[in-house]
């Protein structure tokens, strides 16, 4: 703490107050220059962040999926219903489904009464309950057996057994149902795989000699037939002639992808069409993002640069209003992009992707012939417009000609448009990632950032010059001080020297 001023009775605290502001002014600019780096590396990392949303969309837009949609019409939608891929014929399919695939299930006997499902098996069948390894039986695609081995112990309980089923990889599982007092096992696939004559046929089955647990503790049938379902293929027949199976109760055909939930009323009619609006909608969808990136990029290259309006200082926001800061400071990032050639470029090479042609090999071979032109008016950047009806038309009649336009990944004069604006939007952010960095990057990785820790060395270098030119300061009044006392002492001295005699 300072005292001054005791013998001159100057506000020395003032003083040193004023000519430190003065010396400030150097470090006041560096710290604004420092503000206004960080706020063009925001700024740039937002216009990333734009790039990125779109460069995401071109992946869909890359999709054959994308321009030759397909809707599924079904006369019976509570038995068949059909998704179509691009592949699918447009046309009526006949579809009657005489059987639905079910999942195999045997249920046991009651295996006793009041069964505590966490005791030991011991406490709940008696010290005779079989124990050891045992075997069960399902069926593979191919038809052939696949055994399943587990252990039982007199210390597990009927949970720790039925898990041991169930958590296996076999396609069954197996619970107890407290209320009948029984045991179920179930597959969890549909299907008959089981097609020889062992077991009966049943999909789960085990010998019941060798595997007493199963028949004497579980009170299950070796072949399933006391109680239960057997597994059933799915049967329909295609367009009145042809008979097919499926394991479960979908099946894919010439494109299009059948779904069972109930057998038919004689045939069911599935209509196949191009769905044009859905295509159109991606496409829709596509564009508005790409017009929405070129007005934020177009916005950067246009605002207007207020120079007198520069970042606040500490002292300058407290002599402010949060209004007034705030209005201030809109105004002094107002154009911090603006002239960078990363984005004027940017624009140029996206426009350039748009209007080249295609060499599709095809009618369609620019954006034009689909109804897609460029804004007239050269405020906006380069937009696009979009003629409804022309592009609905297009996907219409030619959706596999408006794909290849969009979409087609080679390095020729047939690269599709999507495919060159990827390629673009890529270039774009790795120039903004040498610039602006990301998130997680270090200032030492970055153009912006190289600059930011440069500036930061030169303010800690500049305060400690700051400091010890305030104590230089502090040391000259100080000396000031005490040479004026000791005038002061010696006049009155003097005075009382004269006043003696």
């Amino acid at each position: 703490m300072r005292i001054g001023g005791l013998a001159t009775g100057m506000d020395i605290d003032q003083l040193v107050g004023k000519l430190m502001k003065a010396e400030r002014m150097p470090l006041d600019r560096m710290e604004q220059d420092r503000t206004i780096l960080t706020w063009k590396r925001d700024a740039y990392r937002t216009i990333n962040k734009a790039l990125l949303e779109l460069e995401n969309m071109t992946l869909k837009m890359e999709l054959g999926s994308t321009y030759n949609t397909k809707s599924v019409s079904s006369t019976q939608e509570n038995a068949v219903t059909a998704t179509g891929t691009p592949t699918a014929s447009n046309g009526v399919y006949n579809i009657e489904v005489t059987q639905l695939a079910k999942s195999a299930i045997n249920v046991g006997g009651v295996i006793g009464s009041n069964i505590d499902q966490s005791a030991t098996l011991e406490s709940q069948f008696g010290t005779g309950v079989p124990t050891g390894d045992f075997e069960f039986y399902t069926y593979k695609e191919d038809g052939t057996k696949d055994t399943h081995t587990f252990s039982v112990s007199a210390d597990d309980t009927l949970n720790d057994v039925l898990g041991r089923i169930t958590e296996a990889d076999n396609n069954v599982r197996a619970f107890f149902d407290p209320q009948s007092q029984k045991v179920v096992l179930e597959t969890t696939r549909t299907g008959d795989y089981n097609k020889s004559t062992e077991f009966a046929g049943a999909e789960i089955g085990f010998n019941s000699t060798a595997n007493s647990f199963f028949t004497d503790t579980l009170k299950l049938t070796a072949d399933g037939t006391q109680a239960g379902q057997a597994g059933q293929d799915a049967a329909f027949t295609y367009n009145g002639q042809l008979g097919l199976t499926s394991k479960d109760n979908n099946y894919t055909l010439n494109g299009i992808n059948f779904e069972f939930k109930n057998t038919t009323v004689g045939s069911a009619k599935l209509t196949v069409n191009n769905n044009v609006e859905a295509s159109f909608e991606s496409v829709m969808k596509f564009v508005d993002k790409y017009n929405q990136l070129v007005e934020e990029l177009n916005k950067t290259q246009q605002d207007e640069i207020y120079r007198d309006y520069k970042p606040l200082t500490d002292e300058q926001k407290e002599a402010m209003s949060e209004d007034e800061a705030e209005l201030w400071e809109e105004k002094a990032k107002s154009g911090i992009l603006r002239n960078e050639s990363i984005i004027s470029n940017g624009m140029y090479a996206m426009r350039r992707d748009w209007y080249a042609n295609v060499a599709t090999g095809g009618d369609i071979t620019s954006l034009t012939q689909i109804g897609i032109t460029t804004s007239s008016d050269y405020r906006d950047g380069g937009k696009l417009v979009v003629n409804e009806a022309e592009l609905k038309k297009a996907l219409t009649e030619n959706p596999e000609g408006v794909q290849k336009l969009f979409s087609n990944d080679t390095e020729d004069a047939s690269k599709g448009i999507v495919n060159r604006l990827e390629d673009s939007i890529e270039s774009i952010m790795g120039r903004i990632e040498d610039r602006a960095g990301k998130g997680t990057d270090t200032l030492e990785n970055y153009t912006l950032g190289k600059r930011m820790k440069d500036l930061d060395s030169q303010i800690m270098d500049f305060e400690s010059r700051l400091a010890r030119v305030e104590n230089r300061y502090w040391s000259e009044f100080t000396a000031m001080e005490k040479a004026i006392q000791r005038m002061n002492q010696q006049s009155a001295q003097l005075m009382s020297q004269f006043g003696g005699a």
